[in-house]
């Protein structure tokens, strides 16, 4: 390792402060902190560069189970999860989920990379121009086909860039007619439903592979996941209170300006 342990421990747990304070503040599973955090600190724990990315990815859906666990049941608490929702999209978030897993094993580094970060500047959109944040395609959430198709892609989206899809589902909730505060909510709850599996599917597509940190379980880095939760389930509960003093316009614009850094970030660097 180029750096000491103990910088190494205050980088991860700070990254896992970042993580858990946006989940709750935004509902995602806070997967657009640690990859990026991730792709600076795994280096120093020996990956190979070649697969840098996927145990970004990989550790950071492993982390997004235990923030988004945290997050929706603060969200809860003040009423903000439609659990009929979360129910009804469910088995085919897992679907999905599983599918996404396998397209990410089978995709070079710098490819998912470059597909993270365009999904993220595409994201930010949403929330950044009045236009496109303001839209209503409807009034309720679908259901039939329609919903399998949404939750599907949502899942696997979100398997492919090892985030837990709090941003997809804010925008699709939105775009419902589901008031912002409701959406990031729900969306939360969904987080842990997509990042289960998708864990394990990195953990199964990574086993025997060469160039993998110490401690890893396939493409999950545990000592890193570990150090990340610790943080992040202390700070979720943060991110939730300051998410509910804010007004939907400016927690909309806060998001948006996020994701243009993330996204830049990705693409500038992979």
């Amino acid at each position: 390792m180029d750096a000491s342990l103990p910088l190494l421990v205050i980088a991860l747990l700070a990254a896992g402060a970042g993580a858990g304070f946006a989940g709750g503040l935004f509902g995602i599973g806070g997967g657009f902190v640690v990859v990026p955090a991730l792709l600076l600190i795994l280096p120093l724990f020996g990956t190979a560069p070649e697969q840098l990315v996927h145990v970004a990815v990989g550790t950071s859906l492993c982390t997004i189970v235990f923030t988004s666990l945290r997050a929706v049941t603060s969200h809860a608490r003040r009423g903000a999860v439609d659990t009929a929702i979360l129910r009804s999209w469910a088995p085919w978030l897992v679907l999905g989920t599983v599918l996404g897993a396998i397209l990410a094993d089978h995709m070079a580094g710098a490819t998912l990379a470059l597909v993270f970060g365009i999904g993220v500047l595409g994201f930010a959109a949403h929330f950044l121009i009045p236009v496109l944040s303001a839209r209503r395609l409807a009034t309720a959430m679908p259901d039939g086909p329609v919903r399998a198709g949404l939750a599907g892609g949502l899942g696997a989206i979100s398997a492919m860039l090892g985030i837990g899809g709090g941003t997809i589902a804010t925008i699709t909730m939105t775009l419902c007619g589901t008031p912002i505060h409701r959406a990031i909510g729900t969306a939360s709850g969904m987080g842990a439903i997509i990042a289960l599996p998708g864990t394990l599917g990195f953990v199964l597509a990574g086993l025997d592979e060469p160039g993998l940190p110490w401690g890893a379980a396939g493409y999950v880095s545990l000592p890193a996941a570990l150090a990340i939760v610790a943080t992040s389930l202390v700070f979720a509960p943060l991110g939730v209170a300051t998410a509910h003093r804010l007004s939907a316009p400016l927690l909309r614009s806060v998001f948006g300006c996020y994701l243009v850094v993330v996204g830049l970030t990705m693409i500038l660097n992979r």
